[in-house]
């Protein structure tokens, strides 16, 4: 941004021009993405809109965060709200919590995942991995038995890239052949298979 906005009515204009941004990329798409058509969404002035923006790649960064925030955010916690629990119910949970996190906003995560350069996207799907699996990792670090494998770091790595890549794929392509309960079902007997045993 060309300047943080100090004042409520420049905040309210900043985020005016956040939600156009949201919308222009949703409706539009990444190639018709532009600041005349956020200036319009937003009904201000393109001048107005380079008060704060100086381009539409500052306006994409901030959708684009912001986006990736609020589903870390989702993520991260119904992970919080669940630590002390144990085994396949966190599991599923797990997973659960990160496809209505992606479901909320189905034609954003779209674009953000098909249609955006690979290096605009991919600092920001890497933060949200890494922050679940910092949870995950701390999850079985605190209960040794809780698996046959060795390291949690690596064992949280594996599972957070596979819950998070079969939960995007599912997003995105909804298959008919497998539903929302049967692709829960199969994440839970994939990883329960990996981690060796979880017990209620």
């Amino acid at each position: 941004m060309r300047k943080a906005p100090q004042q409520a009515r420049s905040r309210e204009m900043v985020e005016r021009i956040v939600a156009a941004g949201r919308t222009v990329l949703v409706e539009r798409g990444y190639d018709a993405f532009s600041t005349n058509r956020v200036a319009t969404v937003a009904g201000i002035s393109p001048g107005s809109l380079y008060q704060y923006f100086p381009d539409k790649a500052a306006i994409l960064e901030v959708v684009i965060d912001r986006y990736w925030e609020e589903v870390a955010d989702r993520v991260a916690a119904s992970l919080a709200d669940r630590i002390d629990e144990f085994g396949p119910s966190m599991v599923r949970a797990t997973a659960d919590a990160l496809l209505t996190a992606l479901e909320a906003d189905r034609e954003l995560l779209r674009v953000v995942a098909e249609e955006l350069p690979v290096q605009r996207n991919r600092e920001r799907r890497a933060a949200l991995e890494r922050r679940v699996r910092e949870l995950v990792t701390t999850y079985l670090a605190a209960r040794p038995g809780s698996s046959s494998r060795p390291h949690p770091a690596v064992t949280a790595w594996v599972v957070v890239l596979a819950i998070e890549n079969l939960a995007m794929r599912w997003v995105l392509d909804q298959p008919e052949a497998v539903t929302r309960e049967q692709l829960l079902d199969e994440v839970l007997a994939l990883v329960n298979g990996y981690l060796g045993y979880l017990s209620e």
